[in-house]
């Protein structure tokens, strides 16, 4: 069983994470904005983050990139959740250090499964094919 924080502003969105991944077996954290969020992993790092770009105040690969600036929580796996899926867009949130990133809407099945296989391997290299 592994730790994962949902940062997502959208309650329906963060409802819907909460059942499906702890459905799967995980213990999961919510946090509706990228300030909480921060908080609650530096409180106890999380094994993985799912992170909304669209976030009030700070965006998710600005999180993201607080995430990977402190040593204690650098190496937490990200998953970015957004609405955002042009291959621009992808690339961003890869060089804001995100390790995977699917695009809204998503099936809660696939989620999981790209989760726990997040959490298999050492290193994620996100491999989403935007349409063109």
């Amino acid at each position: 069983m592994a730790e994962i924080l949902v940062i997502d502003d959208d309650p329906d969105i963060r409802d819907l994470l909460f059942e499906a991944l702890s459905g799967a077996g995980h213990a999961v954290r919510v946090a509706a904005d990228g300030l909480a969020g921060l908080e609650a992993a530096s409180g106890r790092a999380p094994d993985l983050v799912v992170l909304d770009w669209m976030l009030p105040e700070h965006t998710g690969p600005e999180i993201c990139q607080a995430l990977r600036a402190d040593s204690a929580l650098a190496d937490v796996r990200v998953l970015m959740l957004s609405a955002r899926g042009t291959e621009s867009d992808i690339r961003h949130g890869q060089a804001a250090g995100v390790d995977g990133y699917i695009v809204k809407p998503f099936s809660p099945r696939a989620l999981v499964w790209r989760v726990e296989s997040m959490l298999a391997t050492e290193h994620q290299v996100i491999d989403v094919t935007p349409d063109e």
